[in-house]
């Protein structure tokens, strides 16, 4: 009897902490304001590309994962702060980023690219477009390429989101407006976006894209990795490019 309560209880044991590392929860950071990458559906969930790979990832690697969002000015001060465990939402890997978080490898690729009225006939060399009012949302690779190679000769407006930044095109207060390639080649197709066209080629072409984990969360970072290279591999990751674009962004 006594041999059995101890291996009852062994069993027990066992159980309970299987059960414990199964229920492991992760919060991934979304800012749910961009997209295809991230925004909400009608009913208030979190969608979008990064949503879907952020899921394929916890799928990977185990763990129930659940979405926290936050306003893209805060999002990394948010992650630092521990109210989620890692960052995915279409965050650039840039030297000023690095300091204040660690990076995963790229999960996409991006360019930087203008859009402006269709009947305008839009020139984006630095002559042309001096004067102008280019519209970018706020603590982006675009606000810092276009302060960093226009400086004051530009006017430059800077918006919470990118769907403001749209308004105000739309509504004639700016010229034109710098922002990811992907994201504006979604806003294009859409019935606000039909009468404005990509101008110019890309003027960064190297942008990349990566998960963001708080600063020594080597663990963490190399399990998304891993994850990653998993999800690509099996296919897993051309299934949801292809559900929002009709080529690859990897």
């Amino acid at each position: 009897m006594q041999n059995f309560k101890k291996v009852f209880l062994a069993a027990a044991v066992t159980l309970a902490f299987s059960a414990g590392a199964m229920a492991e929860t992760l919060k991934m950071g979304i800012e749910a304001a961009y997209p295809p990458f991230n925004n909400k559906d009608a009913s208030g969930n979190v969608v979008g590309f990064d949503k879907d790979i952020g899921g394929a990832l916890c799928a990977k690697m185990k763990v129930e994962c659940t979405v926290v969002t936050s306003d893209w000015d805060g999002i990394i001060p948010a992650l630092n702060a521990k109210k989620f465990d890692f960052l995915i939402s279409s965050l650039s890997i840039t030297e000023e980023r690095k300091g204040a978080v660690d990076f995963t490898d790229p999960y996409y690729s991006n360019k930087l690219q203008f859009i402006a009225p269709k009947n305008v006939d839009f020139k984006t060399d630095k002559d042309s477009l001096k004067g102008k009012s280019i519209g970018t949302q706020r603590a982006t690779l675009a606000g810092t390429w276009l302060e960093d190679n226009y400086g004051s000769d530009l006017n430059v407006k800077l918006y919470d989101t990118q769907e403001n930044a749209y308004l105000d095109l739309t509504s004639g207060r700016v010229d034109a407006i710098l922002a990811d390639k992907y994201a504006n080649y979604d806003w294009l197709k859409s019935d606000a976006g039909k009468n404005y066209e990509f101008k110019g080629d890309p003027v960064e072409d190297s942008d990349k894209i990566g998960i963001a984990v708080r600063k020594g969360d080597n663990e963490l970072r190399n399990k998304l990795n891993a994850a990653l290279k998993e999800i690509v591999a099996d296919g897993t990751y051309k299934k949801i490019n292809d559900k929002y674009f009709p080529f690859s962004i990897y």
